[in-house]
């Protein structure tokens, strides 16, 4: 190949990546400690028998994200900005309060996650490690120029590719796993039931639906955007276009890696008898004695690197919404001092959530609830966003497609009967 030739294709690959920022981060952020003990849990119990769920939820994931997007994107505002404006403040207050607390739940889940996989790897206090995680995250919220940031939490996700790697180190069955997709042979007991419905909740989770919509905002202000689209509309072609590919990747991104994560537990830990998974660095440590090393390191490594993407999405989409709701200065661009309320809330839910690592509460049943609240506050965040989406007066020309609107009904459909399902189980 010439040299033009692959300067060309080197210039087409750089401007692609370039397109990539609030969805690709959103998707890789969704694959959390928390999510990795989910989608380990699912391979272990059911081997193979739930492989089809991770194609099964892209479109849905893609779709109502895809609303998010384009309403922080058309609006200028991000979703809680929104409810503010269009709803009773109480719905408002309750919705953010709700998402604030499974928010800083999930946090003290992670940094433990996080914590106990580095103890597995370097020994040491996982007390020590759960400090040192969270205020790294916090100083790199508070202190790091947003310009800077931004791509940092893009590159890192690159660490999900761990998840990858670690199928390269596990005999794969292709063509068992190929019949299984689309043969899975679905049960109907009530354990297979709740492991679906808490991989739908951990793939559908209303924080994402906030950081990704409050993320575009920030990124057309950075891009020296600051009207959004509704006002000026002749960018519409070129940022709506960019915001699909970016969902598109990085929703496919998320559903990849949960995919990677539940094969290589049902080929290392269910194949092997190991059917109980109650964290990250469960499945990690269960990985070693029937993998070999290699494998639980890359497992391990890769619930530190998703951490540390995850937690600042995390505290930030719970400090978006709060300020919105409250209509307090808010962004990661803007300095500390400029805006207390919003960096306030970030510093507090890290060390609230660092503080539940160090309390007597069982984290397996902090994640179990924290998975309850959220998706009982995603189908009211869901519908809120499909009316607001699909109204005039809100995104006037630019109100969503009738394909987008079956899309993202669908999907808090689907939300709504897992939730009942699991709310059933409950009781």
């Amino acid at each position: 190949m010439s040299e033009t030739g692959k300067s060309s294709r080197y210039e087409r690959l750089r401007a692609f990546v370039r397109q990539l920022g609030p969805g690709l981060i959103t998707g890789a952020a969704d694959d959390d400690p928390s999510g990795i003990a989910t989608y380990s849990q699912a391979g272990a119990q059911f081997g193979y028998g739930m492989l089809w769920s991770t194609l099964f939820t892209l479109p849905l994931m893609a779709g109502i994200q895809l609303v998010a997007a384009r309403i922080g994107c058309v609006t200028g505002r991000g979703v809680a900005a929104n409810i503010r404006q269009h709803y009773p403040p109480a719905l408002l207050y309750t919705l953010v309060m709700a998402l604030l607390i499974a928010n800083t739940i999930n946090i003290g889940a992670d940094i433990g996650a996080m914590a106990e996989a580095l103890k597995l790897v370097a020994g040491g206090p996982a007390h020590l490690y759960s400090l040192l995680f969270g205020a790294v995250c916090v100083l790199l919220q508070v202190f790091t120029p947003y310009p800077r940031y931004a791509p940092l939490l893009k590159w890192s996700t690159l660490a999900l590719f761990a998840y990858v790697a670690t199928l390269f180190v596990v005999d794969v069955p292709w063509a068992e796993v190929g019949r299984r997709i689309f043969a899975p042979g679905v049960e109907l007991s009530d354990d297979y039931l709740l492991a679906l419905v808490a991989v739908l909740g951990t793939t559908i989770s209303p924080y994402l639906f906030f950081w990704q919509a409050s993320q575009e905002v920030e990124d057309q202000q950075a891009n020296g955007h600051p009207a959004p689209l509704i006002r000026k509309p002749r960018r519409a072609v070129k940022e709506l276009g960019r915001i699909e590919i970016d969902t598109y990747v990085g929703m496919g991104f998320s559903n990849f890696i949960a995919f990677c994560i539940m094969l290589t537990s049902a080929i290392a830990l269910h194949a092997n008898g190991v059917t109980d998974i109650r964290s990250a660095a469960d499945a990690a440590n269960a990985l070693r004695p029937v993998a070999g090393d290699l494998a639980f390191l890359l497992f391990s490594f890769g619930i530190i690197g998703t951490g540390m993407l995850a937690i600042p999405v995390l505290a930030g989409s719970a400090a978006y919404a709060v300020a919105e709701a409250f209509r307090w200065p808010r962004g990661l661009a803007r300095l500390p001092l400029d805006a207390p309320g919003f960096y306030g809330i970030i510093v507090a839910a890290t060390l609230i959530g660092i503080a539940i690592d160090f309390s007597h509460i069982d984290p397996f049943k902090a994640l179990i609830w924290a998975a309850v609240i959220n998706g009982i506050v995603a189908v009211p965040v869901m519908v809120v966003m499909m009316r607001l989406a699909a109204r005039r007066d809100v995104m006037g020309q630019f109100a969503i497609s009738r394909r987008l609107a079956f899309t993202g009904w669908t999907s808090t459909c689907v939300m709504a009967l897992a939730v009942g399902a699991l709310l059933v189980s409950f009781v």
